[in-house]
């Protein structure tokens, strides 16, 4: 056994982390129309696309396909926002099993909000921050809806996961 975690760890507990908020906001869909200011979102429905499309882009990024622009990506039902997170982890699941892909290739962002010196990162770095993206946000949800009232029994430490 190995000290360190892997990407495909990481990702499994991303996406555990993605079928339960799938499974719960379809168990409860008021919750998808929240007030939610995170990120000026709007909405959960707003913040959930938000989340599963920043996945789908660096994912895309990554395995140098074209990117779905944020106009193109559905704003709903939650099953198209689900398929957002799908083809992503179906696109980083292809990029894990190759082992001829480089994870020490490097990628230049060219965005102004970003500081020069965080502006380039290899795959390696970028997966990494695309998957811890999506946990992150996932535990901002789980106190705006306990906030607003509406508990979600969220598990969602790594201590809790199967994937490690």
């Amino acid at each position: 056994m190995t000290a360190a975690i892997t990407l495909q760890e990481l990702l499994a507990w991303n996406d555990e982390a993605a079928v339960f908020w799938n499974e719960h906001l379809v168990a409860n869909p008021k919750l998808l129309e929240l007030p939610c200011d995170i990120g000026h979102a709007g909405t959960v429905q707003d913040f959930v696309r938000h989340i599963w499309g920043v996945e789908l882009i660096w994912a895309q990024r990554i395995a140098d396909l074209p990117r779905t622009a944020g106009a193109d990506m559905p704003k709903g039902p939650l099953v198209a926002l689900f398929g957002l997170h799908v083809l992503a982890m179906q696109i980083c699941r292809r990029l894990l099993a190759d082992p001829a892909h480089d994870w020490s290739q490097t990628i230049t962002l060219n965005y102004d909000w970003l500081p020069p010196a965080s502006r380039t990162g290899t795959h390696r770095k970028f997966l990494a921050h695309g998957l811890l993206h999506s946990q992150r946000h996932w535990a901002q949800l789980s106190t705006l809806v306990r906030e607003a009232g509406f508990p979600a029994e969220f598990k969602g430490d790594l201590l809790f996961s199967s994937a490690l």
